[in-house]
């Protein structure tokens, strides 16, 4: 049955994709109706025997012969597949053997040609400059000589002899003309061979004697080859036949070592080609031999074979082939294989052959042993795992049924966990907003400095508890998996700026540069999640304020592929081309790790930008940077005490920033500083947005500012937060440079910025600068000091510049600026939403607050009054559908979630039906347009006030009907982005 079942998966799988590949449409119908039908049988099979083995057990004889069959045919196979491997690995010897073999004769009969050939060559050359010259023009000198040199030509030969024929008649005229008396072959040791002792040739018709000879056989000069047997057999032969000869295997002469002699006659020029025997024997006019030194001629050889001496090589004269003759090799034992391969030598009546052994006995059949061994396993396994799988079966569904109680426990316990969370966040954001609202309303009546400085105290440490809850919050979040990020258009710079504002007041206590620049080719406007970008920017320059003394800290924003191209020409900078002039630790560091981020498309273009925070702190420890964003994890106690914190800024941050697809590293370098620098995927609107400051642009719009500053990259950043004021700007290092720059440029410069550095130089200078600066012809242009912390005065003959304390802001710029030059003083300060937008937007609102604490109902009343709002407050639910059922007069309502008896959601249900109810009789004629205020449609705007912050929570808002979210304790910023969604 199980294999019923898996033949059935794979039958269907199959033919879906048989189907998906035919174009024929009636075809695929078909084949779709086949597996339908094919899927409903094999379910039923699969049901059947799932029930047969839930109701009752099989027998147990039945599993056991099924058992024994399965085991015994995975056997067969397994034997049957040894058998088949065995005999390929034996074939596959074989064949290795025969081509070694085979290689090892081929060359060794082609290097014997060669050598045969020129032996030839050299008996036609004794023919024509010996026989055919009168005098001889070859003598013993000359042939030693020749042979020598040509010695390369004759691989295999030890060496090359003339014997010249001399009949018996002419026997004492050859003697007294060479010298020396012919002399028998007597073979003797070669340790006691001297020719002078050898007996001379006995009288006969013929005599062969040596009369050249190469020096490496020149002791053959004298003998008599016709009394060899050998030698004797072979010029006899050689010179009826007219081809080259070989002798069978004897001893040479003085070496005494196994060779054979190659013998070709020398004939007289003008023997014809097609010569009779008789002929070519009376036309003989001598003999020339090569001789083989057999031993010499293999190893040779095999010598160019080295790397492949795994076998043993004989070399047979088989001629009797019952006494086969060993020419080359020795007796080993019998390995198994053996390969013969035939030698031709060039003599039709001599027989040779190579047989060739390995040297090592055939090894293991490791690969046929394994596999077999393991489809033997296989079976057994197969077998076990078929027999445990039908009694585990009905373990799997209990253990199925078990694990669904777990996980329905898991998941409750894991609403519980969100309920939890979300009732802590109520219960302490709930009386903090009090705290915090009612400190407000204490900061609008009159009081001194010292209880105005008690109650900020008050309000900085509420805010501080409320953060503090925020990240616990969202780090639960992070480790439940249910943090989601927002898509909507926002505008970075203005985050930017209203994080600098965040920190402003610590960068000036501790007198330190606070600066961010946003490169041009960012976009003015992104799709996104701008709270959690606002989180990430402030977590990290939190930490960078926390740990900076002096120097500066420094956000920079730019497009990923612009970096990476900068990357390429840049150079390494010096310390003075820094914020302040401080070491910094080097920021292309802090992405060495980053894997390059893909442009993704969809309904919009995505980007990717690449954001640094550059500080000149204390640094991490090495020993530390390992753990930097493990959760709950500081450096060290002494940090938590000094400065403290808990620890999950950076672990947070890390979460967010893989959630926008980037990632986040950093570079540190102890008692220098610190970069940590973060990518961030968003989407680009089609349409940007037009600059915020357009207003502001129409009034600073094509003035010409100067900046004085030696440092260009604070230049560069002062630059890029005017510009956004729609000016034009120039910089010079110097109060002088600035003079002569005003002297000789005809444009009229209406401000100038001077550094703090700068002016504090000499104080003497900056007064002839003043002074200077009053007597020029032109009107004068306006002097700010740019400085980092609000201090010592600077005054000069009674008067002082006005400053404007860094980090510089656009809002900040614009309000400094419009003071200075007698503008309006209610602009608004760091970012905030003016008092006067939300008094438009709420003044003469009628506006229902539903909240069961009194404190929570003063505090939202009290806010909303202060912009102009009238408000009703109720404690409960019930009170509130009874306020807002049709018709009413009220515009909006803010409404807690969890009261008792009736939550916000059940009210907010209950009043959406009363509006459908209504809207729907309106809409019928059942009702009279007059009676409900000549309103079709009624829909209160509902907004949710509770302290919850879970992402859970702004869901069921949604869903209940609500309109918008907004979390207590609200600030005006909020209230203005949910109020403005209806009343603008």
């Amino acid at each position: 049955m199980l294999c019923c079942s898996f033949v059935s998966v794979i039958s269907m799988n199959c033919f879906i994709s048989s189907v998906e590949l035919k174009p024929n449409k009636s075809g695929r119908m078909f084949w779709m109706k086949f597996v339908e039908i094919f899927s409903r049988y094999s379910y039923n099979i699969h049901h059947h025997y799932y029930q047969h083995i839930d109701s009752r057990k099989l027998k147990k004889t039945w599993w056991r012969r099924l058992l024994i069959l399965g085991i015994a045919f995975g056997t067969i196979m397994a034997l049957w597949i040894f058998w088949y491997l065995r005999s390929q690995a034996l074939e596959k010897r074989k064949e290795t053997l025969s081509n070694m073999c085979d290689e090892r004769a081929r060359m060794l009969q082609d290097q014997f040609n060669v050598s045969m050939n020129h032996v030839q060559a050299m008996s036609i050359l004794i023919s024509t400059f010996h026989h055919g010259k009168n005098p001889s023009a070859i003598d013993q000198e000359t042939f030693a000589k020749y042979t020598e040199r040509t010695a390369f030509e004759r691989p295999l030969t030890s060496g090359v002899a003339y014997a010249v024929r001399v009949l018996h008649s002419e026997r004492e005229q050859f003697e007294k003309q060479q010298g020396w008396t012919i002399k028998k072959m007597t073979p003797v040791n070669k340790d006691k061979y001297n020719p002078e002792e050898l007996e001379p040739t006995p009288i006969q018709p013929e005599y062969a004697p040596v009369i050249f000879a190469q020096d490496t056989v020149a002791h053959v000069i004298s003998l008599d080859m016709m009394t060899g047997k050998e030698d004797r057999e072979n010029v006899l032969r050689a010179r009826a036949l007219g081809k080259g000869v070989l002798t069978a295997p004897l001893d040479l002469i003085k070496s005494n070592r196994l060779g054979v002699i190659l013998t070709f006659a020398v004939y007289n020029r003008d023997l014809p080609s097609n010569a009779t025997p008789e002929e070519r024997i009376n036309a003989t006019e001598g003999y020339l031999g090569g001789v083989f030194d057999i031993r010499s001629l293999v190893e040779k050889l095999l010598q160019q074979l080295a790397s492949k001496q795994t076998i043993y090589v004989n070399v047979f004269d088989t001629t009797n082939m019952s006494n086969p003759i060993s020419m080359y090799g020795t007796d080993v034992l019998d390995t198994g294989l053996q390969h013969i391969s035939p030698l031709n030598f060039g003599d039709p009546s001599r027989k040779h052959e190579m047989r060739c052994r390995f040297k090592q006995k055939p090894p293991w059949q490791i690969l046929a042993i394994s596999i077999s061994f393991g489809v033997f396993v296989i079976t057994l396994l197969v077998g076990h795992i078929f027999h445990a799988t039908v009694n585990r079966i009905a373990k799997v569904e209990d253990d199925y049924h078990e694990m669904s109680e777990l996980k329905k426990h898991a998941e409750d316990a894991d609403l519980a966990k969100s309920q939890f969370l979300a009732t802590v966040s109520h219960e302490i954001r709930t009386p903090m907003n009090g705290v915090l609202g009612m400190l407000d309303m204490l900061m609008d009546t009159v009081l001194d400095v010292t209880q105005q400085d008690y109650v900020r105290t008050a309000q900085a440490s509420g805010k501080a508890l409320v953060s503090l809850i925020n990240a616990v919050l969202d780090q639960a979040k992070i480790e439940s998996g249910k943090l989601e990020l927002e898509a909507v258009r926002f505008e970075l710079r203005p985050i930017l700026d209203d994080v600098l504002s965040l920190f402003s007041g610590k960068s000036q206590e501790k007198g330190i540069e606070l600066a961010a620049y946003v490169s041009e080719k960012v976009p003015e406007t992104l799709i996104g999640d701008p709270g959690r970008f606002r989180q990430i920017i402030t977590n990290l320059m939190g930490n960078s304020i926390k740990f900076t003394e002096e120097g500066h800290i420094f956000v920079t924003v730019h497009l990923l592929e612009e970096v990476m191209e900068s990357i390429r020409v840049e150079t390494e900078s010096s310390s003075e081309d820094t914020l302040s002039g401080l070491p910094v630790a080097d920021r292309n560091r802090s992405w060495e790790g980053f894997r390059p981020v893909g442009q993704t498309v969809g309904l919009s273009e995505s980007i990717t930008l690449i954001i640094s925070v550059e500080d000149t702190g204390v640094g991490i420890p090495l020993d530390a940077q390992s753990r930097i964003f493990t959760p709950f994890m500081q450096v060290g106690p002494s940090i938590s005490r000094i400065h403290g914190g808990t620890g999950i800024g950076l672990s947070i941050s890390k979460c967010l920033v893989n959630l926008m697809n980037g990632e986040i590293g950093f570079n540190s370098v102890p008692k220098v500083g610190s970069t940590f620098t973060f990518t961030a995927v968003f989407s680009n609107p089609n349409e940007q947005k037009i600059n915020g400051w357009s207003k502001s642009k129409s009034q600073f719009c094509n003035m010409l500012t100067v900046i004085v500053d030696p440092r260009p990259v604070r230049a560069e950043v002062s630059r890029y937060q005017i510009q956004r004021l729609g000016m034009h700007v120039e910089i010079v290092p110097s109060l002088t440079s600035m003079l002569s720059m005003l002297t000789n440029v005809s444009q009229i410069v209406h401000l100038v910025l001077i550094e703090e550095e700068v002016w504090d130089r000499d104080l003497s200078h900056s007064i002839v600068f003043v002074y200077k600066l009053r007597s020029l012809d032109k009107i004068p242009p306006k002097l700010f000091l740019l400085t980092n912390s609000i201090g010592g005065s600077r005054q000069i003959n009674g008067t002082s510049p006005p400053v404007i304390t860094k980090p510089l802001r656009v809002n900040m710029l614009v309000g400094s600026l419009q003071r200075a030059m007698g503008g309006n003083k209610d602009s608004a300060r760091n970012g905030e939403i003016p008092k006067l937008s939300l008094s438009k937007l709420l003044a003469g609102r009628k506006i229902l607050v539903v909240d069961d604490n009194n404190v929570n109902l003063r505090v939202a009343a009290g806010a909303l009054k202060k912009y102009g709002a009238e408000v009703a407050c109720v404690d409960s639910g019930r009170k509130a559908i009874s306020l807002l059922n049709p018709p009413h007069s009220f515009d909006a309502c803010f409404m807690d979630i969890q009261m008792p008896e009736m939550d916000g959601f059940q009210a907010t249900k209950m009043i959406r039906a009363m509006e459908d109810d209504t809207n729907n009789h309106i809409q019928h004629g059942n009702l009279s347009l007059q009676d409900y205020a000549n309103v079709s449609n009624w829909h209160v705007p509902i907004l949710a006030m509770t302290a919850d912050v879970i992402q859970a929570t702004h869901e069921e808002c949604l869903r209940s009907g609500m309109d918008g979210y907004v979390s207590k304790p609200f600030e005006p910023n909020q209230l203005y982005q949910e109020v403005s969604r209806f009343f603008l």
